[in-house]
């Protein structure tokens, strides 16, 4: 078996504040030793280059690539949003991006086909869609009585997102779950591109979201919750939502419950700043949309940077898809601005996302045993202000990936 070494690099092992020098060498997928002085059969030279734990993104969508209007839903074929996903996939691998947790869209056969090899993209956790009240985010009704075409549309492998009672709720998770979701996705709130929504709103009563976490947790799964409004992050903490996406309007209240609870907090700054742009760029939304959007960004970042301060524990997500695919190490400069070191990010990225998502027994740190998968970097240092430019080598499952 081919013996595959990093040699002479800035090691960051994802759970220090520093770099050390040295080797990592790699056989059969994993990490068999981290050390100076090592041999190889392979070698990637990593003199002044950073080597990091391949990176995490804890809230992405393939299905869609910054157009996320009625119009493009409407005119794109329903099988060629799978082979366009490949190909998202494949972009956000090649930055670095090695693990995902698919927030909604993205069907398990789409998975299926990275596992098999049959494409390239990151490791994958799989929601399938979000579940949403009647009148809710994932609610594609409009006035006009007709249904919009949208990413979280039913079909044979994404079941129809709305329920409405403790009841449908249990029945909704095990079909989820029966479609091959690795996990829960919810809407506790409106949400900023849901015209007949409000993000300030609350939604699903607390004897829904028991009944999901309750269905959930038996399940072995965990529950994300989309959770933009102040009282719809306290019910998600309260009824032990495991990470609040998002977390647009954060109150101290519901920090310090964060704090106490353990919850986890998964950003996505640059996903009201990528609406923004792309409103400026011409993107047809309805004009209450535009409103929100524009009135978020502020709350937004005010609410992460006191959330960061108070220590609570955040993983690094995007909401890319809202963005367009590719740009996601945007969000890495964006989580320093607001209070947290190069180190910190870089822990939020690798660490602390692959504990959220219970997997830290495998991947998130340079660690003997661990799956090979590692970043190589330009230039040594720690700096995340522009991740994306400094990408040199990606490896994973141990094997340098070639991108035809």
């Amino acid at each position: 078996m081919t013996r595959l070494i990093l040699h002479g690099g800035q090691i960051f092992d994802g759970t220090s504040e520093k770099t050390s020098a040295g080797d990592v060498l790699v056989e059969d997928g994993r990490i068999i030793e981290v050390g100076s002085g090592l041999d190889g059969d392979e070698i990637v030279d990593c003199t002044d280059r950073l080597i990091t734990p391949g990176l995490f993104d804890c809230h992405v969508h393939f299905m869609v690539d910054g157009d996320f209007s009625t119009k493009a839903h409407a005119e794109t074929p329903f099988s060629l949003g799978f082979f366009q996903a490949a190909e998202r996939m494949k972009r956000t691998l090649a930055i670095g991006i090695t693990s995902v947790r698919e927030a909604g869209g993205t069907d398990a056969g789409v998975k299926a086909a990275r596992e098999r090899g049959l494409i390239q993209g990151p490791r994958m956790q799989i929601s399938l869609t979000m579940l949403s009240q009647t009148g809710g985010h994932a609610d594609s009704w409009e006035i006009c009585g007709a249904h919009m075409p949208g990413m979280t549309d039913p079909h044979p492998g994404r079941p129809h997102p709305i329920v409405d009672s403790p009841e449908e709720m249990r029945k909704k998770v095990r079909e989820l779950i029966r479609a091959g979701a690795d996990v829960i996705k919810v809407a506790t709130s409106g949400g900023v591109l849901s015209p007949l929504s409000n993000p300030k709103h609350a939604h699903f009563r607390p004897d829904e979201l028991d009944a999901l976490v309750s269905e959930a947790t038996a399940a072995d799964r965990f529950v994300m919750a989309h959770a933009q409004g102040t009282q719809g992050i306290k019910n998600a903490v309260a009824a032990g939502i495991r990470s609040i996406e998002h977390g647009i309007y954060l109150d101290d209240e519901a920090i310090e419950m964060m704090l106490a609870a353990g919850t986890y907090l998964v950003p996505t700054l640059i996903a009201p700043l990528g609406v923004l742009d792309q409103i400026e760029r011409g993107l047809e939304l309805p004009e209450k949309v535009i409103g929100i959007a524009t009135s978020v960004a502020e709350a937004h970042r005010d609410s992460v940077e006191r959330a960061i301060a108070a220590g609570v524990k955040v993983a690094m997500g995007t909401d890319t898809g809202v963005t367009p695919h590719g740009e996601n190490l945007r969000e890495l400069a964006e989580m320093s601005k607001l209070g947290m070191s190069d180190a910190q990010v870089l822990r939020s990225s690798t660490s602390v996302a692959a504990d959220l998502l219970g997997v830290s027994n495998e991947l998130g740190t340079v660690e003997v045993g661990k799956i090979a998968d590692l970043v190589v970097w330009e230039g040594g240092s720690l700096d995340v202000s522009d991740m994306r430019s400094r990408v040199s080598t990606v490896i994973q499952g141990g094997s340098v990936v070639v991108f035809p």
